[in-house]
């Protein structure tokens, strides 16, 4: 018996890279997951024939930032697999640049996927978990919103305010047993930093003071716990996962 067993859950941007190693992880420990996630298909496809080896699943996809495709997302959830009482925001974007140069399409892109994307889809499950008066949300922060990172105001702000949005919601659903908390990851191999020059990665590693980017794996676990019993205790807080970027 895994330590998620019968328990369904929500993973946003659970097809890719982070994301994607939390739904895996969760199955792995008896979940079934929803995958939602906005436009690679193949991406999808590829993650069910994987997942689907190890329980339930389904994908659903929707743009997060939209309120109404949230929504409609969680009715799939709901009618697919039951109502979850897990969510773990992965969903996010980046568009860095400094400030001075930053486009308005990227600032906005940005704040709506992030934040607004995290509001809705928690709006969109507290709601069943009040009712059963038990549940666990995971959202996603950044150590550039504790340390802050040139180059990533827009960035930094929305995963600040995400940051705030996990404490004020954690005090909001306490007393309903339902805990809130925020993981903020460091560097992690995935896609996107395969393809950063090796003079960024070098810059980056330099930050580190465990000089190694983490793994996707290194957040599934963390979410893993935080998603268990083991954490009944915990809520509003933010766990950095960063080898030590933000001592």
């Amino acid at each position: 018996m895994g330590i998620l067993n019968g328990t369904t859950a929500v993973v946003t941007g659970g097809t890719k890279g982070i994301g994607r190693a939390v739904s895996l992880a969760f199955m792995r420990e008896g979940a079934s997951v929803a995958a939602v996630y906005n436009s690679d298909d193949a991406s999808a496809e590829a993650f069910v024939s994987e997942a689907s080896e190890l329980g339930r699943v389904i994908v659903v996809k929707a743009d997060v930032s939209d309120f109404s495709q949230a929504n409609q997302a969680f009715e799939q959830v709901k009618i697919g697999l039951g109502a979850p009482l897990v969510l773990v925001n992965c969903a996010g974007v980046i568009k860095d640049g400094f400030l001075m140069l930053m486009r308005e399409e990227d600032w906005d892109r940005v704040i709506a996927v992030n934040l607004k994307g995290t509001f809705n889809c928690c709006k969109a499950a507290c709601r069943g978990m009040i009712g059963a008066r038990k549940g666990r949300i995971i959202n996603m922060a950044s150590p550039s919103a504790i340390t802050g990172r040139a180059g990533q105001t827009n960035y930094s702000a929305s995963k600040g305010g995400v940051i705030s949005m996990t404490k004020s919601l954690a005090r909001e659903l306490a007393p309903f047993g339902v805990t809130v908390n925020a993981i903020a990851p460091g560097v992690i191999n995935t896609e996107m930093t395969d393809t950063l020059p090796e003079k960024i990665k070098t810059e980056l590693l330099s930050h580190i003071p465990m000089s190694k980017f983490g793994s996707p794996g290194d957040i599934a676990e963390a979410a893993l716990f935080l998603a268990s019993d083991d954490a009944a205790y915990i809520t509003g807080q933010v766990i950095p996962v960063d080898g030590g970027i933000t001592i």
